[in-house]
């Protein structure tokens, strides 16, 4: 058995989404993103699909030229290919479940790569 918290030791960061590995299992990564009202991880994709969970907060999701009101407790699914954005709406705590062949280090450069550009 494996245990985390989306909760426990929660830090934000004032300049980018804070990205953490909360779990490293034999099929996937779960990551938690904790951004402030108004942080953006700007359009990226990932060659394999996902799993984002509004955990906490308000988060718009862009996805296929469309825009998503995502609340806490809405779960989203998303192919592999699909450039996609977020933006904070509220302080929010993200819950992405990555395959196991993708990589925490690639959303962690993501949220660098967007917090550059701001």
């Amino acid at each position: 058995m494996k245990y985390a918290s989306l909760t426990k030791e929660l830090e934000y960061n004032d300049k980018k989404p804070a990205v953490k590995v909360l779990m490293d299992t034999d099929s996937s990564q779960e990551i938690r993103i904790a951004m402030k009202e108004g942080q953006q991880m700007k359009e990226h994709s990932t060659p394999y699909p996902i799993v984002v969970e509004i955990f906490e907060g308000h988060i718009t999701f862009g996805a296929k030229g469309e825009v998503h009101e995502l609340r806490k407790g809405d779960v989203v699914y998303l192919e592999g290919a699909i450039p996609h954005d977020l933006q904070a709406e509220t302080d929010s705590i993200i819950r992405l479940s990555l395959s196991k062949s993708d990589s925490a280090e690639r959303v962690k450069g993501v949220a660098e790569s967007s917090s550059e550009q701001n």
